[in-house]
């Protein structure tokens, strides 16, 4: 009775957060709807505010994105940060193109640098140090994404990866055992949380987000390897 009453609970703070979030503008109120119905994973609106926060918060002028989808996190990142350029990561190539129409509509498309392939290939060929990278993408890859995005983040910077409960199966397995994806991201909780660069810290916002900075250099930011 105890576990329903906290499912209940949880529920209801939920409904409760959700409503005091300000009206989406038409343009993402659009986008959530697209996704919805055409069961394509975005941001949750909690989250896409917190990204508009963090990127304003930080100063960033240089915003790296692991995961396109239609470009809700792109848009909200890019209008938190007004004067950054943003580079988004993607593997397919039309879902990208619809980001990008998006994108337009919002007049923040001429900020943004698409970059279609899969991340782990494109990422050792970007250049830091970026303000802020947000990880979004293929949950088995989390882990290499979450290194190679931190050898390009300044010290400082921040990390933002979403899904970090994955659809609740972490804090609360389904008798059934967990999924392939939720298994993939429960060991990389435990590995974001220890990392000994980072200062991290998972939050129940959405479908669980995951916020660290930078707070020493790695032996690459210095030169290395020696």
């Amino acid at each position: 009775m105890k576990h329903s009453s906290d499912a209940i609970l949880k529920t209801a703070q939920a409904e409760y957060l959700d409503s005091l979030l300000p009206p989406r503008d038409a343009l993402r109120a659009k986008m959530e709807a697209v996704a919805h119905a055409e069961s394509i994973p975005i941001a949750d609106p909690e989250l896409g505010h917190l990204l508009e926060i963090l990127a304003r918060t930080a100063g960033a002028e240089r915003i790296l994105e692991i995961g396109t989808a239609i470009g809700y996190g792109t848009l909200c990142l890019a209008r938190g940060a007004p004067d950054a350029r943003v580079t988004t990561i993607d593997r397919d190539a039309a879902v990208q193109a619809r980001a990008h129409a998006f994108l337009e509509e919002g007049k923040v498309a001429e900020r943004i640098d698409f970059l279609t392939g899969e991340a782990l290939e494109i990422l050792p060929t970007l250049t830091g140090p970026f303000d802020l990278v947000y990880i979004d993408g293929d949950k088995a890859s989390y882990r290499r994404c979450l290194d190679m995005g931190l050898q390009r983040l300044r010290v400082g910077g921040l990390m933002v990866i979403d899904n970090l409960l994955w659809k609740g199966e972490i804090a609360d397995p389904p008798a059934e055992g967990l999924s392939d994806n939720a298994r993939h991201v429960e060991t990389f909780n435990v590995y974001f949380m220890i990392h000994p660069q980072l200062r991290a810290v998972v939050l129940p916002l959405g479908d669980g987000v995951g916020v660290a900075t930078k707070r020493v250099p790695l032996i690459t930011d210095l030169g290395g390897p020696y």
